[in-house]
């Protein structure tokens, strides 16, 4: 099997050097035929000068920062062969796990490295939680890992859906809720990972843009799925008031605040309906 691995950096000089020797040496030993292309996303600290030293790589630079995202995209489309493996640069990913994921590639369409033991800082669990539970309602399925970095992936199939990725880190997060949304086979591999080498770029505003990102892509393939639930809330809202404002029942009236709730909840219900249909014929059509 040949496989393109695509590494996005950004500062990362403390460590990269160190990842992709491990990585190559791995490589070697396991005779595993592989291209490494390692897009480098304007960094500004000395990541650009350490990675023009290091031999048997492709490198791509880009001028400025762009994204996590971007910088996979870079490197999945310089690519050659037809399966690329995602891995960070940040020293987490062991390449013993490289291995775990090809053998399943003939039944899958994506392998996925489900991270256990380290996860991050403690401040960052519940918001992944958050995350985690919204996307499991939206797409009606149990997600072991929404947003590994460590995944192998059919080229053609990441292709397909690019024009939905974000440039920034929530990018995993899309090709995961694509990949369910379109009933494509997944597989999760059980990883152990490493504590990270340097300081982590990931900020409270991703999360907010990775829950943004997870009501955009839901709204493209199941529209009803956060239309219906509104539609309902709001209709329950004009129903539970219209109660109450009929006690007692003598002074009954119906408020300008029901009456709008009310027609809301219809307006939600007939536009989620259009959206909905809207999708499935912009699936058809793709």
């Amino acid at each position: 099997m040949k496989i393109s691995i695509v590494i996005p950096a950004y500062n990362e000089e403390e460590g990269i050097k160190n990842v992709l020797e491990e990585l190559k040496t791995y490589l070697k030993k396991n005779d595993i035929r592989t291209e490494i292309i390692v897009v480098n996303d304007g960094s500004k600290d000395k990541t650009k000068k350490i990675l023009e030293n290091i031999k048997d790589i492709k490198l791509i630079n880009h001028p400025y920062n762009k994204g996590y995202g971007a910088s996979i995209k870079t490197g999945v489309k310089n690519a050659q062969y037809d399966w690329i493996l995602l891995y960070d640069s940040d020293g987490q990913h062991k390449p013993e796990y490289i291995k775990e994921l090809i053998k399943y590639r003939d039944n899958y369409d994506m392998i996925i490295g489900n991270r256990k033991g380290y996860k991050g800082p403690l401040m960052r669990q519940p918001g992944k939680k958050l995350l985690t539970w919204t996307a499991n309602y939206l797409v009606q399925k149990k997600i072991p890992d929404l947003n590994s970095g460590f995944r192998l992936i059919k080229k053609d199939l990441f292709l397909k859906f690019s024009h939905i990725y974000p440039n920034g880190f929530s990018l995993t997060t899309t090709i995961t809720l694509a990949f369910f949304k379109e009933g494509l086979n997944i597989k999760y591999v059980p990883i152990r990972i490493n504590k990270r080498n340097g300081k982590s770029t990931i900020r409270v505003f991703h999360g907010l843009e990775a829950l943004i990102t997870i009501f955009r892509t839901i709204t493209l393939f199941s529209p009803l799925r956060i239309f219906l639930p509104a539609s309902f809330f709001f209709f329950l809202l004009s129903l539970i008031i219209s109660v109450f404002q009929s006690i007692p029942l003598k002074d009954f009236n119906i408020s300008d605040t029901t009456i709008l709730f009310f027609v809301f909840s219809l307006f939600l219900f007939f536009f989620g309906l259009l959206a909905d249909q809207i999708s499935a014929i912009r699936r058809e059509i793709k």
